[in-house]
């Protein structure tokens, strides 16, 4: 791969590579700030469904930045496609198996602690 630059990318239209760009760098740090909000989430409840969830956002971190590595001729496109489609498939399990574990609402959740939301209209007085 000798692209440096996504205007020189024989598989981009030169005009729609700001554009394409622009969405893969938002997307890179909307990804990366939810998957620092999963971290201290997990870090606050310490479930087995926190850490799933935070695991997903991690995914969809690389998931853009393969995206990105993509566009910059870094990354070949059959591995960004196989990469890809990898990653959907396991946050697509991962997500299934969260809410597997989550069983029924009965007002515990499946490590045995109360429902938060319950929890806190309840110490509130609300």
């Amino acid at each position: 791969m000798d692209h440096t630059s996504p205007f020189e990318i024989a598989w981009l239209d030169p005009q729609l590579a700001p554009v394409l760009l622009g969405v893969i760098i938002l997307a890179v740090i909307g990804t990366t700030i939810l998957f620092c909000c999963g971290i201290v989430a997990y870090l606050r409840r310490r479930s087995t469904r926190y850490l799933l969830i935070t695991i997903v956002l991690g995914l969809l971190v690389g998931r853009s930045l393969v995206g990105l590595g993509t566009v910059f001729g870094v990354v070949p496109m059959t591995v960004h496609h196989l990469v890809e489609h990898g990653v959907d498939f396991t946050i697509a399990v991962l997500i299934l198996y969260a809410v597997y574990r989550s069983g029924p609402f009965s007002g515990q959740n499946a490590e045995g602690d109360t429902d938060s939301g319950a929890a806190l209209s309840d110490s509130n007085g609300d």
